[in-house]
């Protein structure tokens, strides 16, 4: 798996809180990391069971260098997918 040092930090702490724009205001919502098993393919990536604009969980995934999982949808940053995240474990 090779990730960006912003990543791979917050990998390390197992979660980051960020501010998010959700319906035009701006709130601190914190992302926890998440391991996710999608076919043949395990791979980590940012949660939240809070709802976030598509849009806004784009923006996420391309500052944070993960992907982002909202109850609405997941956001991978530009140019990857499940396998550029793929871990070893089950």
């Amino acid at each position: 798996m090779k990730i960006s040092e912003k990543a791979k930090e917050i990998l390390r702490q197992g979660s980051i809180k960020l501010r998010v724009s959700r319906s035009g205001i701006y709130q601190q919502i914190t992302f926890t990391t998440k391991s996710v098993s999608t076919g043949n393919i395990n791979f980590i990536e940012l949660h939240t069971d809070r709802t976030i604009e598509l849009s806004e969980l784009a923006k996420i995934a391309e500052e944070s260098g993960l992907p982002v999982e909202a109850p609405n949808g997941r956001a991978f940053p530009k140019g990857k997918g499940a396998t550029d995240f793929q871990t070893d474990t089950p």
